[in-house]
């Protein structure tokens, strides 16, 4: 554990992810290494092991960062509308993530990487995270539509939050990727975050109004 006081322990660690958040801009997870993170920071990259001892805790903890912005977006929605429709329900869902790209990105190329490639206190802190993110949809589920049964929100939180793993991948399409799919006569129809949420949304609640 780092000496200093709690204040500057997160900060550096903040900082560290930051520098990892800007790095994924350019550079796919598997070309960041923990030299060129120490780069960008304003101090030592052998001090990055006090906060950090693999690439993979800082994806984890930039992801659970990512969790916990799409957790407040969804409460601060639940202060402010007290009714929805499934229509109106779906799209706010759907923008939500439209607004969280990040967070469906990472999910997306390097769970299974980050979750084994990590100690266990990080997982455990980035679990808090992604278990608060699923009881926040279902308070939602709760507030716009009560009359849903157990079962049926069980089976929303159960069809939803796995179908988000794959929402990145069908949404950003690389040229070679739509290159190759032309070439081999597929007939895929590109849509976007939006678009993909919504519609698995819409149909996950059905006939309700």
């Amino acid at each position: 554990m780092p000496k200093g006081s709690p204040e500057l322990t997160e900060a550096r660690r903040e900082e560290i992810i930051n520098a990892c958040e800007e790095l994924y801009k350019t550079k796919s997870f598997k070309e960041i290494t923990l030299k060129d993170i120490g780069n960008v920071t304003s101090f030592t990259r052998t001090s990055i092991y006090n906060y950090f001892q693999t690439k993979e805790e800082i994806f984890l903890a930039l992801l659970k960062r990512e969790y916990e912005l799409w957790i407040d977006s969804l409460k601060e929605t639940m202060k402010r509308v007290d009714t929805m429709t499934k229509d109106e329900f779906a799209a706010m869902l759907a923008h939500s993530l439209e607004e969280r790209a990040q967070l469906l990105k990472i999910m997306s190329m390097n769970h299974y990487d980050m979750e084994t490639g990590s100690r266990q206190e990080h997982l455990k802190d980035f679990k808090v995270a992604y278990g608060e993110s699923i009881r926040t949809v279902m308070t939602c589920l709760h507030q716009y539509f009560p009359d849903m049964t157990v079962e049926e929100k069980q089976d929303f939180i159960y069809t939803f939050f796995p179908f988000m793993f794959g929402i990145y991948p069908y949404a950003y399409v690389t040229e070679k990727q739509r290159t190759a799919m032309e070439e081999a006569g597929v007939n895929y129809v590109f849509m976007s975050i939006y678009e993909i949420t919504y519609n698995c949304v819409r149909k996950l609640l059905g006939g309700r109004k």
